[in-house]
């Protein structure tokens, strides 16, 4: 009786092809729109946190000032001996970085490029989670002495020197000096907030203050936590002791800013989640709409098919027959609906996160909640419909004209 039941809704899907195709629309459209959100929400966290993850392992970043951005109160700049304390007094370190920044254009090759200059010791390759493509690291000599040499990203391994093969030993001209390429940087590609992480050049510390800056200035330390620390432990100690470096007393207000990029990481993926959360429920809402357009189309299909159900009714058929035969068409819609918006968001995401140069994530769960929600939707709105069908008067449905 089942499955002569499916037949017969087939069979009636089939009778109004166009009709049915229009009826589940707004099923295919709610189901692609819901999965299609989510799969590229998860795909921009996972994004967020691979570009955040991209700045260092266990990442501690000191800056001088309370905090980050315009408006912020000037504050006394860092010093290396500041570092190197870090280093030695503060258990779970794996590596700590005194960083200066710069910024200029550089001439090699002919070609000119505008870039960031970096100056810090060998430890900001730790720190930053940094692999070497080609060359060397500084020696300790080097970093002493503030040798003209320097480490390239991949950019301006692009821009300047075009993918060459080997430009070890090239020189490149940064203001008033020329400066000697030891090393290429692998390449790390886009930063958390939009900036080029390749597009970079890396000096001594040294050579960068005397030779670019001009000063000693030094604004921002990191700090690379070793594995299996306790990062508020070691938070905990580092505040303690830059407080007492910059000797600020108990009652006085912190004049830096530890920012910890796991933190920075879980706070920006919870803020993508709850987006895309909020989207999933805004494309929810035309799932509803779908099942209004097949309810109402039920509705006008037992109107058509009046005579029919009187005659089967006539000749013995039962009601929670005629109940079941409406219900199964209802879902059977709902349910093709399901699986087309499932094929739609599938090509969509896969489009799109090319696009969005985000990572594709299969989520088997939404795929099939979706799927699942759609039959629901078929049998909520099906069932008044279906159950005007059999409930109708043998005698009068037959008299319909």
């Amino acid at each position: 009786m089942l499955w002569n039941t499916i037949w017969l809704a087939l069979r009636s899907i089939r009778r109004n092809l166009l009709r049915s195709f229009l009826t589940i629309l707004g099923i295919v459209i709610g189901v692609s729109a819901v999965i299609t959100m989510v799969t590229l929400g998860n795909g921009a966290t996972q994004a967020v946190q691979n570009q955040i993850a991209g700045l260092g392992s266990n990442l501690l970043q000191v800056r001088s000032g309370q905090r980050l951005g315009p408006g912020a109160a000037p504050a006394p700049s860092f010093k290396v001996s500041d570092a190197t304390t870090i280093a030695q007094q503060i258990g779970g370190i794996a590596a700590v970085a005194p960083e200066a920044r710069s910024a200029g254009t550089v001439v090699a090759n002919g070609r000119n490029w505008n870039t960031s200059f970096i100056g810090s010791s060998n430890d900001w390759l730790i720190t930053g989670n940094w692999q070497l493509e080609q060359g060397r690291p500084f020696t300790p000599q080097e970093q002493r002495a503030g040798a003209a040499v320097c480490l390239i990203g991949s950019t301006l391994h692009r821009e300047l020197f075009n993918n060459t093969p080997n430009i070890l030993g090239e020189q490149l001209r940064l203001k008033s000096f020329s400066c000697e390429i030891v090393g290429l940087l692998g390449s790390k590609g886009q930063g958390a907030f939009g900036n080029d992480q390749d597009d970079v050049v890396f000096l001594p510390l040294t050579t960068l203050q005397r030779r670019v800056t001009g000063n000693q200035r030094l604004n921002t330390i990191l700090v690379s936590m070793a594995d299996g620390s306790d990062p508020e432990r070691v938070k905990a100690s580092l505040n303690q002791l830059l407080r007492e470096l910059r000797k600020l007393a108990p009652g006085d207000d912190d004049n830096f800013n530890v920012l910890d990029t796991k933190q920075l990481a879980d706070t920006m993926a919870g803020a993508t989640k709850v987006m895309t959360t909020l989207l999933g429920a805004v494309a929810a809402v035309s799932l509803l709409v779908g099942g209004i357009g097949i309810m109402n189309i039920m509705l006008v299909s037992v109107t058509e098919r009046t005579r029919e159900i009187g005659l089967r009714l006539a000749i013995g058929a039962l009601e929670r027959e005629v109940l079941l035969q409406f219900l199964i068409e209802a879902v059977v819609l709902a349910a093709l609906g399901g699986l087309l918006g499932i094929a739609l968001a599938t090509v969509a995401s896969l489009l799109l996160t090319q696009v969005m140069q985000v990572p594709y994530i299969f989520n088997t769960s939404i795929n099939v909640l979706s799927f699942v929600f759609s039959a629901v939707i078929g049998v909520v709105f099906g069932y008044f419909p279906a159950r005007r069908a059999a409930q109708l008067d043998p005698i009068e449905a037959l008299r319909h004209e």
